[in-house]
Parts: C-alpha cells; structure tokens; sequence
C-alpha cells in the first residue's frame, strides 16, 4: 500500500477541470458548478477544446495550455479519451487524478494506469461520484448537494450509495471531513485510502461501503491501522453464496464468501453494520469516547414492557443481562415500592419519581458487575419524563470514560425535551429500546475486535513429525491425477502435524476387511473407501458396532452391493477397517480449512456430525490463528456452550480443540496444494480430542497459490546481537504493541534526528502514527527494531516495497544516546538482506543533504547518490541484484 502524492488529492493548490462543460445538465457542467461554488481558495482552471471560457471562468483548450501546474485534476470525458489526458496531466507536473468517466474498458484502464505510472499520477476511478473534502471547499463530483464539514469520513466504491448518504446526512446535522467515491479502484484504492485517513487530524471516524476487495492483504493491513486509530465502521453489500451447495465438504459448504468479510472485519477491528442509519450510528457512538470492558448490560425503566423489549434484544444480540449484587438490590429497595422488579431489568414502576430514577441509578452505578446502564422512560400522566431526564443527568458521572449510560425516552412529544437534556448533557439517547441495545452490542463487538486486531501470531516450530511423507501423499496424488486424498492418506497427514486420530485398516476386499477384523479385534467400524464418494454415510458406505470378522465379512459385501446400486460410476477401492470409539459424552465437532477466492485459506469450526449443514453452527477465523484467536472462534459457536459442561457432563478439553484450529492454519500454510481439509467429526471431551473421519482435496494442477491475507510475524528474522559496548541486543521484526516503545524512541531522540528522520518539525509523534508505524503487513513493509534487554526500542531500519515487488524505499532511526555504536549500519544491513532474499532489486532512501552521517552509512554500504528535484534533498539507491559490494 502507498500514500505517496495523495496529498495531491486531499490538499492541492490548484485545480483543473478537464471536460468542463457549458450545456446544462451535463456531467462536465455539474461537477464544474460544483467546483467552482465549493469555497476552493485556489484556482479552478477549466480544460475545454470548443469553449472559450465556462460561465466566467477562463477556459483552455488543452491540459497543456494551462498557465500553471495544477496538483489534482478532475477527467470528465469519454473513455477513449482518458489514457492521453492522464498522460497530458502527468507531463504537465499533475499527482492525482479523479476520473469520472464511464465506460473504460480493461484495456483502457492499463492504458491510463500505463499512462500514469511514469510521473507516479494517482488515479481515484474511474466510473466514480467523484471526491468532496468541505473542510478545504472542493467538490469534484456529481453529487447534488454538498456536506457539511465534519469529522466522518466516507469511503465507497458506489456513487448512488455516497450520493444517498449525503442526502441522508444533510438534514441530520452530519458532517464529513472527506468523502471519497472510488468506482473501479483501477489505483488508488480501500486500502490507500484507509492508510491515508488512519492519520488525518480531521478525520475522527471512518465510514466504508464495499462491495469487493481485489486485494485482501493489502486491505487487512490499512484497515488494521486505521482501526487501532479510530473507528472503522463497515457496510458490506452481497450477502449469498450460491456456490455453496456444490462443495466438495461440509467446511467448503458452511463457509460462505459473507461470512469470511464478517471474520475479516472483526481480525482487522472492524465493526460491521447492515445499513446506512446504522452505519451513522455505529459510527456518532464509538467516536464519543465511550468503552466498556464486558457485555454486561443493567436496564433502568419505568415500563416492564420496555425493559423485556431491551432484555430480548439484548439476548438477540449475543449480550447478556447483568445480574445484580445483594448490595444493589438492598439500595434500590430502600428507595423503590415494594412492587419493583427486584432484578434486572430494573422495573421502578410506571408512577417512579426523578428522586428514585436518580436513586437507583446511584445504585446501579456503584456495582461493579454491570459493563453499562440503559435508562428508559415511557411517558406517564402521573411522572414527568422531563424531570426523570434531569434526575439522570444529575446522578450520571461526570467524568467522560465511566462506564456508558444509555438512554432511551420512549414516545415523542412528551419526551422531546428530555432527549435535549440528554444531548447536551453528553449522554447517548435513543428512540427505541432495539436501537439502545444495538449501540450497546456496537461497544462490546468494537472492544472484542480490538482485541483481536493486536493479535500478532508467530510461527510456530513446524509440527509435522514426519514432513517429507506430508510431502510425499501429497505428490503421490498428484502425480496419480487425483485431487483428493483417500481416507488413510488424510488422516496420515493429520497424524503427521501432530493430530490425534483412531487407527485404521485398509482393506482391498471383504475379505482383507475381515481379516483386518480380526486383528484389530473389538467392536469395528467399515467404511467404503473410493476417491469420488466424499459423504459416505450418504450412501450407505458406513457400518457400526460390527462384531467379529464374520459381521465385517457380511457388512463388506453387503456394503459392496449397496454402494454400486448407487453410485455404479464410482471407483471403489475397497474398505477401511477402524475400532469403535467408546467415548459416551462425547461431542461432535467439525473442524476444516476451505480456500476463499479473496481472503485466501479460512479455518473453519463449528458442530459436526451428519447434521453439520442442517445446524449452520460454525464460525471462520483468517490464519495464522493463536491461542487468542481460537478461543475467540469457539466462543463465536453454540456448541460452545456445550463444551463448557452442563448438569453432569464435565467440560471439554477446550485447550485441545484450540489447538487443532491452530494446527489447521499452520496446514493452511504449509501445504500450499491444499484446496480443502474436513475433520467431521472430531470427538471433543475432558480427555482431549480424536479425529475421527477427514477428507482433503486438493488444487487443480497449474492452480494460483493461495494467498493468506495476514502473513504471521515471522519469527524466523529474529536474531541476538553483540555491539561493543553496547551489550546484547534482539533484533526483530516490529510488532503492534511496540507503538508506545516507538513513541518512546522519539521522545528520547533530539529534535533535529526527529526532524531529519521525518522531515517534519514535530517534537513527538502525532496521534495514529505509532500505530501506522508498528501494524505492517510483513509482505510489502518490514521493519527491524533492536531491542535492548529492558525492553526498550533503540532503532528500527524500515524497506517499503512498490506494488510490483521491484523497488523499495528505506528509512532508519536510532536513538540520539545510542548512536556511533554500529547500530544504524547492523540495521541497515539486516532489512537490505531482507529485501534481497525478497527478490528486491533497488532500495533507495530520500536523505536531507546535510544529514552526513545517513551518507556517509550509504556511501560504505554502497548506495549511489542521484540528483532529485528537491536541492535539499539527495536520493541514495542501492541496486541488489547486483553482485554484493564489500562492507
């Protein structure tokens, strides 16, 4: 991802127009108006051939006629026109573009971004609404109003959706910092632009409505950024998955593309909405400040009915109500009649005076096992709704991150004032109970996802006790032409990761079955063995409880005849044999990896067995997974709640099934032939788990890799290190919760190393930008961090990769006290030998020319210097696919 020139588009100094138009009605003609009445402070300058000036604005007949450069242009003409002016724009010194323009072809496109590349032009579209940012008066779009400016901004690749949230914005007072309309996304992109708002100062939310990701890794990394900075809130449109009835297993069938985006949202610290008033919201409620640390809600009303309303929505929502102490319930009743609810919800009675409002609330707010309190009101003829409000602003605290009060006055205008009370007060209100509730669950769901964004899963040691025979099945079936693994060869790739599986026999016919019988002795299980039946119960290719070779013989053949009935096409390859597993209690899991066509390999876990697909009980984890992240998933389950025990059944080893999910993803990444593995059932309790059945299949020969959209933090790069004088020192890749050590380094650093590392005059960083700097993707981005035995950050070395993979620029920091040790050049040297195991071919730094030292490290590593357009500034490039030069 880049965020390079987009400063063009978001804070230019001057305009062009490009298919400006005087015939009303017209595209050219809207957006010019648009443009022109915005409060722009520079120059708007219109481009038309056939027209001498737009209204009284000068006109010039070609990009290269302008009587100045212009930092952003606005395209507004026919498609086969686009790839010439982008490249006129470009030679002209223009850095970002907005392309309005429909209709242009995947041929064309390549012609612009062709066209483009060369002066390093960003392109926003084409096919868009177009781009406003009314804090700086531009609206270079379509749209038919013009916002508010405000501290939301919008981002989405439909025009009709940002032109309909405009409209929906603009009588309720909601403002925008930007909003961005990106069609096609042929450049700039979700994730450009995530990066870009993750750390602008006017920006105090993010609004997103997408209906496709291209580029799942590159999305997960900017939206995980801009998430840890401030909220990030979703509409995903496109709810089916059609495909889904074709899979080849139940994981490949429960895992639909919808719910994969949901798994996706929540590990990057989304929060996920249906609709667009939702979205405001979501949005108006996590941007106030508010927190919780649980999703225990404690419900205030003087209407039962209101207060069940709440209690279901709440349990509909996966809340929970909280339950009161002894303590509370002894100061509520000392103030409330003897007819209040005596629980929660806490019904005070419809005739409840402000006076006892205010007493419970104290009440409530003093016990420590509610997360947040809903206060509701249902207008009464016998208790002013206006001065229960006041009772409520009164008893709430004043400090700003307390736990939440929500507040719902029900009706209209018997409560209107009370709502304003409520407003200035700075307390959330709400109209209905369901909405309440859904701002509550908006705080505990956005709290839950934080949590999982700073999940940070390393690689582990491989599992696999026997790698080369994983391989060897592997290319065995390959080379066979078969993309799925028969029954014995699975569970020997599961059995090789360290899995636990039941022993099995295989057998070519009845009789090598009954043979197999009487070794393994005991009660027996058959099972049809043959690469095309992949449900075998759902052909009669499944036996139980057999006793004895006799009964195994009997069954087998039996089986035999069953089976050809059904499926006469199929290849029977004969049988296995496996001993019954005894374990009463017992529960039924699926576990299984699938391949999503955007996100990559997916894990999946849910309730197994034959009725896996009739329960829908599952949910999806993105790999790598840790202990975190799998538990995370259990949770997400009703099984789970079985696994948990109840009456006399002891709880499962829930350990042990997090641990398979983690295995599973450690699969997802290690056997790159992989297309789909299902372990259905694995048996699940207090003594652990056992995979009972499992199929795999593999991907079509000649197939894409898979790419996962995290990559794990790669152990692998970390390394201790001896510095004279300086002790021991652990270099390695930086991670998430390094942000407060990253500040920490800048504000132990001089202001001038702050200055020539940033070139910036900031004494400490801005708010968001630990958090850019420590959430990387590991693919594009590495940085380095030394790191000293009190855990302190004394340096970081940083490669940032251009899209293609050829190119990637460099930066370096050490702290002030810590520098002429060696450790700017041993960090130096470590990402440049990344980079080149990378496949990098150039790394180059831009360096302030008085900045002696940073030369004076390239010159002895062998960069070279090139003039730059800036005089105060010295490009310094290393090429690496060069033979190494001597340090």
């Amino acid at each position: 991802m880049t965020t390079r020139n987009l400063d063009a588009l978001f804070h230019p100094q001057a305009i062009a127009l490009v298919g400006a138009s005087n015939t009303p009605g017209s595209v050219g003609q809207v957006i010019a108006r648009n443009l022109l009445n915005a409060g722009f402070a520079g120059p708007v300058l219109p481009v038309n051939p056939r027209a001498a000036s737009l209204g009284s604005s000068l006109a010039y007949p070609t990009v290269s006629a302008l009587p100045r450069q212009v930092d952003l242009a606005v395209v507004a003409t026919p498609a086969e026109t686009v790839p010439g002016v982008v490249a006129e724009l470009g030679a002209h010194g223009c850095r970002a573009a907005v392309v309005i323009s429909a209709g242009v072809t995947p041929d064309l496109r390549q012609a612009m971004l062709d066209a483009a590349r060369p002066h390093l032009l960003r392109v926003v579209g084409p096919n868009c609404l177009g781009f406003i940012s009314p804090r700086v008066g531009i609206n270079a779009s379509f749209a038919h109003v013009t916002p508010e400016p405000g501290g939301l901004a919008l981002v989405a690749q439909s025009g009709a959706i940002c032109a309909a949230a405009l409209d929906w914005a603009k009588p309720r007072g909601i403002g925008f910092s930007h909003v961005i309309s990106i069609g096609d996304a042929a450049d700039v992109d979700f994730g450009d632009l995530l990066d870009f708002l993750a750390l602008d100062p006017d920006t105090k939310g993010i609004l997103v409505y997408l209906e496709s990701i291209s580029d799942a890794r590159k999305f997960m990394t900017a939206g995980r950024i801009a998430a840890r900075a401030k909220p990030v809130v979703v509409i995903k449109a496109g709810r089916t998955n059609a495909g889904a009835a074709a899979a080849f297993s139940h994981t490949g069938a429960l895992a639909g593309a919808d719910a994969v985006y949901d798994a996706a949202f929540r590990r990057a610290g989304m929060l996920r909405v249906g609709g667009l008033r939702e979205l405001f919201d979501a949005v108006t409620t996590l941007s106030a400040g508010l927190r919780v640390h649980g999703d225990r809600l404690a419900i205030l009303t003087n209407g039962g009915g209101a207060g069940v309303m709440a209690a279901d929505a709440l349990a509909d929502r996966g809340g929970r109500v909280a339950e009161l102490q002894p303590e509370t319930v002894a100061a509520i009743n000392a103030a409330a009649p003897k007819t209040w609810s005596h629980g929660n919800p806490v019904d005070i009675i419809g005739d409840a005076r402000p006076a006892l409002y205010g007493r419970a609330l104290e009440a409530l707010l003093a016990d420590r096992q509610n997360d947040a309190i809903l206060v509701m009101n249902c207008p009464t003829a016998v208790a002013s709704s206006t001065d229960a409000a006041r009772a409520v602003v009164a008893a709430a605290p004043t400090r700003p991150f307390g736990r939440p009060i929500l507040t719902c006055w029900l009706g209209d205008q018997a409560v209107t004032e009370g709502r304003r009370l409520f407003v200035a007060a700075g307390l959330p209100t709400h109209e209905t109970p369901d909405e309440a509730v859904r701002a509550f669950m908006h705080l505990v769901d956005h709290r839950r996802n934080q949590e999982l964004l700073m999940q940070t899963p390393a690689d582990r040691p491989p599992r696999a006790a026997d790698a080369a025979a994983v391989r060897g099945i592997v290319d065995a079936a390959v080379a066979e032409g078969r993309l799925t693994l028969t029954d014995p060869e699975a569970r020997a790739v599961l059995k090789a990761y360290g899995l636990p599986v039941v022993e099995d026999r295989t057998a070519r016919s009845p009789a090598e079955a009954a043979a197999a019988a009487r070794e393994l002795g005991g009660a027996l299980a058959l099972k049809i063995l043959s690469p095309d039946i992949s449900h075998k119960s759902d052909v009669g290719g499944v036996a139980l409880d057999l006793q004895g070779p006799a009964d195994v013989l009997e069954a087998a053949e039996a089986m035999l005849a069953r089976v050809r009935g059904v499926r006469p096409e199929a290849q029977i390859d004969g049988f296995v044999v496996q001993p019954m597993v005894n374990r009463p209690g017992a529960h039924e899991l699926l576990c299984g990896i699938t391949q999503d066509p955007t996100f990559g390999p997916v894990v999946l876990f849910g309730h197994g067995g034959v009725a896996t697909e009739v329960l829908a009980d599952r949910s999806i984890g993105l790999p790598p997974l840790n202990d975190v992240l799998a538990g995370d998933m259990i949770r997400r389950t009703q099984v789970c709640r079985l696994l948990s025990g109840f009456r006399d059944q002891p709880a499962a080893d829930v350990d042990a099934v997090a641990d398979v999910l983690i295995t599973l993803g450690e699969i997802a990444s290690s056997v790159p032939e992989l297309a789909e593995l299902d372990i259905n059932p694995l048996l699940a309790d207090a003594r652990g788990v056992l995979c009972l059945d499992a199929r795999i299949r593999l991907r079509p020969p000649g197939a894409a890799p898979s790419r996962p959209a995290i990559l794990p933090y790669p152990q692998a790069l970390e390394r201790t290190v001896a510095l004279d004088g300086g002790g021991g020192l652990l270099v390695r890749p930086i991670r998430p919760e390094d942000a407060p050590r990253i500040e920490d380094l800048i504000d132990r650093s001089t202001p001038e190393d702050v200055r020539l590392r940033f070139a910036s005059g900031f004494r400490h960083l801005p708010p968001g930008w630990a958090a850019r700097l420590s959430q990387i993707d590991y693919d594009r981005e590495m940085a380095l961090v030394a790191q000293n035995a009190d855990g302190e950050i004394l340096g970081v070395s940083r490669i940032v990769g251009d899209p293609e993979g050829e190119t990637a620029e460099f930066a370096l920091m050490v702290r002030s006290d810590r520098q002429h040790r060696g450790l700017g050049g041993l960090l130096l040297r470590a990402v440049l030998d990344h980079a080149r195991a990378r496949g990098v071919k150039e790394v180059w730094g831009d360096v302030a020319r008085h900045n002696d030292r940073m030369l004076e490290l390239a010159d002895n590593l062998g960069f070279g210097r090139r003039a730059g357009e800036d005089v105060a500034r010295v490009k310094v490039v290393k090429r690496l696919d060069l033979a190494p030069q001597p340090a």
